[in-house]
Order: structure tokens, then C-alpha cells, then sequence
């Protein structure tokens, strides 16, 4: 019996072979955007911390820079040069105020973008606060071969991203852009 043919030429055994060849620890540095927080009250970013490290993931890297587009690139620009900066995960700043401008800092620098990552995290916000997840612009790409994923500073937001998203697929990520 013939094997069924699966949509656009993908293979399950294509993913699953991809995951297994992923690096289990991920260097990371943390970027937090807000013009208020500071290491003690930076909550999204201590779960950021937290989290990707009880997930065998490494932290070379923490920041907290206000919401001015020069600074965010500034530290962003740094950090790509860094070898051991795997990836970059920000939060902060993604929302429509006129003073939410880590979106357009960031997504001027990346070279690719991962336009699923947006649209997943917007449609599972959706699931928790409704229409109000429309006005996240949370991206994710690469730029100098490093990932980058901007989500927002909510603490919830941060941990519906890295639970739901960036930890289960964190080191594939870093995999693919390694190719």
C-alpha cells in the first residue's frame, strides 16, 4: 500500500531528525525594554532567566535599556557579534504607544524574518485576552546569524511565548540558522 502523501513535500522524520540534531543548551542574552524597570523589578525578564535556564539553556548576556530605538540596536548590534550569543530574546516595548519602539529598532535589523512566531503568539494571546492581542507586534527573525525574538513585557506574554513557543523549539531554531 502506498505511503500517504503529505502537503508540500514535508517529512514528519525531516522535523524529528532536525530536533534530535539541535543543541539540547542554547547560549542566550536577555534584553529587557522599559523606560521603568530595573534589575529588581524586571519580573519578565527574571522569568526569561529563569525559565530558559531549568530548560539546560545558558544566560551570557542581561540588559535593561529605556525604549530608544539607538540604545536597543546599540546593545542588539553588540550582542550579534558576540560567538557566544546564540540568541537574543527581548521584551518590551511591542505595543502601539508612541513610546513602543523596540519593534521598529528590531525588526529594521533582521535579515530574515520568522513571520510564524508573530502570528502564533498573537493567535494563542487571542485565546487568553481576546481582540486586544492585535496590537502585540512580537517578531522574531535572524540577523548575523543570531536569533532574535521580541515579544512584549507583560510577564504573562513572556511566559505564554516561552512555554508555548521559544522553549520547545529554541534549539531547533538555532539549528536551522546554523545550516
Amino acid at each position: 500500500m502506498d505511503e500517504p502523501s503529505r502537503p508540500y513535500g514535508f517529512a514528519a522524520e525531516g522535523t524529528e531528525a532536525h530536533r534530535a540534531a539541535a543543541p539540547e543548551s542554547v547560549r542566550c542574552a536577555i534584553l529587557t525594554v522599559s523606560d521603568s524597570r530595573i534589575a529588581e523589578t524586571d519580573t519578565s525578564g527574571g522569568l526569561l532567566r529563569d525559565t530558559l535556564r531549568l530548560a539546560g539553556h545558558k544566560i551570557v548576556a542581561y540588559e535593561i535599556v529605556p525604549d530608544e530605538p539607538d540604545q536597543i540596536r546599540t546593545v542588539l548590534g553588540d550582542w550579534i557579534e558576540r560567538d557566544d550569543v546564540q540568541a537574543v530574546l527581548s521584551n518590551g516595548g511591542t505595543g502601539i504607544a508612541a513610546r513602543d519602539t523596540t519593534y521598529d529598532a528590531i525588526s529594521g535589523m533582521l535579515e530574515k524574518r520568522i513571520d510564524g512566531f508573530g502570528e502564533l503568539f498573537r493567535m494563542l494571546s487571542w485565546q487568553e485576552i481576546g481582540a486586544a492581542a492585535m496590537l502585540s507586534r512580537a517578531v522574531a527573525g535572524v540577523a548575523g546569524g543570531t536569533l532574535i525574538v521580541s515579544m512584549p513585557g507583560s510577564t504573562n506574554a513572556v511566559r505564554l511565548a516561552l512555554s508555548k513557543l521559544i522553549v520547545p523549539e529554541l534549539g531547533h531554531l538555532v539549528y536551522e540558522i546554523s545550516k
